[in-house]
């Protein structure tokens, strides 16, 4: 599934689930506070109660994360079963901006748009890398970090608030726009903006860019399409389906190479493992003698 910070639009407005594990946590802090300990174990009250409240947190978020997905999902769909934002396939999309000159509008953020886009398609990122360092986006980027952005590379993302007024100051509101991700999910996420905003003629790419062939676009950038949106430690051991459906095709060349960073990999975790064991003996032989 595409990772997707959603808009605050429309946001269910039922917190019950949150706020229990708010309230779990407030009980359990008050238990702590309330034990009569020892000084010594003052620090590791300390430690427990922060413990408890990031999780608190991170569950509270991601229980958002999910209430948003699916009530966005439910919209969405409504938008394509009303025929309010018409689907098109990866070809029929190639079809459209080739030979009728539609517009493409390409939402996906840089680290994907960077590496591969279709030519003459107009690039508007609705949520892009999120490059700041404040405190309100530091524990955000940490969450992802730890849910498998390490794994997947994709980076924590921010919605662009001025998405809609650059997108009008390309595209009247009666421009037959295509509108494409890398996936789907973020395409339909600006289709619906889009329609709320008054564009009546939209079409979505199904699937997203990542699910056309090689002759369905035009492409230009250092890397397939395909691979666009793959990256992390998963990208650099070839272990995702866009990698695996290649080598299928390439052969034991292609897998070779992999091979050989996971071998590398392997190796490099064992020398650190007997480095740290050699000056772990080293500092214990220092401090006996």
């Amino acid at each position: 599934m595409e990772a997707l910070s959603l808009l605050p639009i429309n946001s269910l407005t039922n917190n019950s689930t949150a706020n229990y594990i708010s309230l779990t946590a407030t009980s359990n802090y008050a238990s702590l506070s309330s034990l009569q300990l020892p000084p010594s174990c003052t620090t590791r009250t300390l430690t427990l109660k922060s413990v408890v409240r990031v999780q608190a947190e991170s569950e509270d978020y991601e229980l958002k994360q999910m209430r948003d997905m699916a009530a966005a999902r439910k919209r969405w769909e409504a938008l394509i079963r009303d025929g309010k934002v018409k689907v098109l396939t990866p070809r029929e999309a190639g079809y459209a901006v080739q030979l009728s000159n539609k517009p493409l509008l390409d939402v996906r953020p840089s680290n994907e748009h960077n590496k591969a886009w279709v030519r003459a398609s107009t690039w508007i990122p609705i949520f892009d890398v999120d490059k700041g360092l404040d405190p309100g986006t530091i524990p955000r980027k940490i969450t992802n970090f730890v849910m498998g952005g390490w794994w997947s590379g994709m980076p924590t993302l921010s919605y662009d608030s001025q998405f809609l007024a650059k997108v009008s100051e390309k595209f009247s509101k009666d421009t037959e726009l295509i509108v494409a991700c890398q996936k789907g999910l973020r395409s339909l996420a600006a289709c619906e903006l889009l329609y709320n905003a008054g564009y009546q003629n939209l079409f979505w790419v199904q699937g997203g860019l990542e699910a056309a062939d090689e002759e369905d676009l035009a492409v230009e950038g250092p890397v397939p399409l395909k691979f666009a949106g793959i990256g992390g430690v998963s990208e650099f051991l070839g272990w995702t389906d866009q990698q695996r459906a290649a080598a299928a095709k390439e052969g034991w060349g292609y897998r070779l190479v992999f091979s050989a960073r996971l071998l590398g990999v392997v190796l490099l975790a064992d020398a650190l493992y007997i480095g740290a064991q050699q000056i772990g003996r080293y500092i214990q032989d220092i401090k006996t003698h």
